[in-house]
C-alpha cells in the first residue's frame, strides 16, 4: 500500500493551481461519463435498433412487392416509389450473385441492430458494405434472379444528437476547465505574493505592506502579515533605542573612569594596576557594542546586489593589518544580493575568532550550484569537538581569548536574515570550519 501511495503521489500536480484544477476537472469528467452511460447506453441502443427496423422493413416491403410485380414496368414503379417514399436509392443488378460469409473489414463499423432486423424482416442473403461510401450503407439483398442494390443514408442509422451531446460534454468541460483555470491563477498568485513577501521579509528586505487581494481568506491572511511586519520593526525598533540609550548611560560612566586612569600618577607600584583597569574597561566597552550589535542585527540596513569578492577582500585586508595571516581565494565577480555592512560583520566576526585561536586562516568563496554561494573560513587552530559545536552558536558560549561569547551568534544571525545559514565542520588545515552558504 505505501508503494501504491507513492507512486500516486508522483504523478499528481505538485502546484496548488494543478491540484486544484484535478479536484474540479476529475468529478466533472465522472459525472459528464456516468451521464453518458447510463443515458445514452441504454437511449442510443434502443433508437438505433428501431432506426435499423424501420429501414429493414422498408427494405422488405420493396423485396415483396418486387416477388409479386415481376414486370420491369411495375419493377421501376417500386424501385421509384422506394425512393419517393422511403428515400432510399434502389436497383436491380440482374443476374449477380451476393457473396457468401463476407465478414466486415477491420474498421467497418458493426451495426447488430440492423444485421438482426434484415434476418427478422428481409429473410434472404444479404451484405452490408459499410467503406464504400462514406454517406451511404450499401446493403445488398439476393433475389431470385437478381440482386437489389439499397443505398440507405447513415443518418436513418444513427441518431445525430449523440455526437451533439457528446460536443456538448467535451466543450462544457473545457469551458468549466478554462474558467476555473483563470479563476484559480488568480487565487494562487496572491499567495505566492504572499509566500514571496514573507520569505522577503524573512531574509531581511524591507518590501512594505502587500496590497491584499484574492479570496477573503488570502486577503485576511495578507493583512494579518502586515500587521506582523509593523509589530515586529516597532519591537526592533524598541528593542535598539533601549539598548541604544542603555549603551550610551554605560559609556559615560566608563568615559569618565578612562579619563580618572588617564590622569592618576603611573607611580611603580600603580602601572600594574593601571593597566589591568585599564583593560577592563576597554573590554567592558567592547562587551557594550557587541551586546548593541547583536540587539540590532543589522536590521535597518537594505539588500542591494553586492560584490561579495569585493566584501571579502576588505575583511582580509582589515585581519591583516592586525598582522594576522589570512589566505583569500575567490572568484572575480561574485555579486548576490546582500546587505554588505551586515554580512562584513559576520565575515569579520569569523575570521577574528579564527585568528584568535589559530595562525593560519583560509578564506574562499564560490558559488555551490546555481541558487547557492558558499564562504568558508578554515584554521589550523584546535577547533570545537562536533558535540559543542551547536553549543558554540549561543549567546557567551565561546566567551574566551579576549572574545565576548556573541561573535557566532551575531554571525549566525545575520546569515540567516539573509535566508541562509552557517555550519561548523572539520577543517582540512586540521582546524575548524566555518562555512557559510548563501541563497542568490
Amino acid at each position: 500500500m505505501p508503494l501504491r501511495s507513492g507512486m500516486v503521489k508522483r504523478f499528481l500536480p505538485r502546484s496548488l493551481l494543478g491540484r486544484t484544477l484535478l479536484i474540479v476537472l476529475v468529478p466533472l469528467v465522472v459525472v459528464q461519463a456516468v451521464a453518458l452511460q447510463i443515458f445514452y447506453g441504454s437511449h442510443l441502443d434502443v433508437v438505433s435498433r428501431r432506426l435499423s427496423a424501420s429501414v429493414a422493413g422498408e427494405i422488405a416491403t420493396t423485396v415483396e412487392l418486387l416477388q409479386r410485380l415481376p414486370g420491369e414496368a411495375d419493377r421501376a414503379w417500386v424501385l421509384q416509389n422506394a425512393w419517393e417514399q422511403y428515400e432510399l436509392a434502389m436497383r436491380l443488378l440482374p443476374d449477380a450473385v451476393v457473396p457468401q460469409g463476407r465478414r466486415p473489414g477491420f474498421l467497418e463499423p458493426r451495426n447488430s441492430g440492423l444485421v438482426a432486423a434484415l434476418r427478422d424482416k428481409v429473410r434472404r442473403p444479404f451484405t452490408i458494405d459499410w467503406a464504400s461510401d462514406p454517406l451511404s450503407v450499401l446493403i445488398r439483398v439476393q433475389l431470385p434472379d437478381a440482386v437489389l442494390e439499397v443505398e440507405a443514408p447513415r443518418k436513418r442509422l444513427y441518431a445525430a444528437t449523440f455526437y451533439v451531446f457528446v460536443l456538448w460534454l467535451v466543450g462544457s468541460s473545457l469551458l468549466v476547465f478554462g474558467i476555473a483555470t483563470l479563476f484559480l491563477r488568480n487565487q494562487v498568485r496572491a499567495l505566492s505574493r504572499l509566500a514571496g513577501a514573507a520569505e522577503a521579509f524573512g531574509m531581511g528586505r524591507d518590501i512594505g505592506p502587500i496590497k491584499p487581494e484574492g479570496a477573503a481568506e488570502v486577503r485576511q491572511a495578507a493583512a494579518a502579515f502586515n500587521r506582523m511586519q509593523e509589530r515586529i520593526r516597532r519591537f526592533l525598533q524598541q528593542r535598539t533605542e533601549m539598548l541604544a540609550g542603555v549603551s550610551h548611560d554605560l559609556r559615560t560612566p566608563l568615559t569618565r573612569l578612562r579619563l580618572a586612569l588617564a590622569v592618576m600618577p603611573s607611580t611603580e607600584a600603580l602601572r600594574q594596576d593601571i593597566a589591568d583597569m585599564t583593560g577592563d574597561v576597554e573590554e567592558m566597552e567592547r562587551m557594550i557594542g557587541a551586546y548593541l550589535a547583536f540587539a540590532r542585527g543589522e536590521g535597518t540596513e537594505q539588500a542591494q546586489p553586492t560584490d561579495l569578492s569585493a566584501v571579502l577582500e576588505d575583511v582580509v585586508a582589515g585581519a591583516r593589518r592586525t598582522g594576522a595571516d589570512v589566505a583569500l581565494r575567490v572568484p572575480a565577480d561574485l555579486v548576490l544580493p546582500l546587505r554588505p555592512d551586515a554580512i562584513r560583520r559576520a565575515v569579520t566576526n569569523l575570521v577574528d575568532n579564527a585568528c584568535r585561536h589559530a595562525r593560519h586562516v583560509a578564506l574562499a568563496a564560490g558559488r555551490l550550484g546555481e541558487r547557492l554561494v558558499q564562504v568558508t573560513v578554515d584554521d589550523d587552530g584546535p577547533g570545537i569537538p562536533p558535540d559543542r559545536r551547536e553549543d558554540a552558536f549561543r549567546p557567551f558560549e565561546s566567551a574566551a581569548a579576549g572574545g565576548t561569547g556573541l561573535g557566532l551568534t551575531i554571525a549566525r544571525d545575520i546569515v540567516r536574515a539573509h535566508g541562509g545559514d552557517i555550519m561548523l565542520e572539520e577543517s582540512p588545515l586540521g582546524g575548524l570550519r566555518a562555512r557559510i552558504q548563501l541563497p542568490v
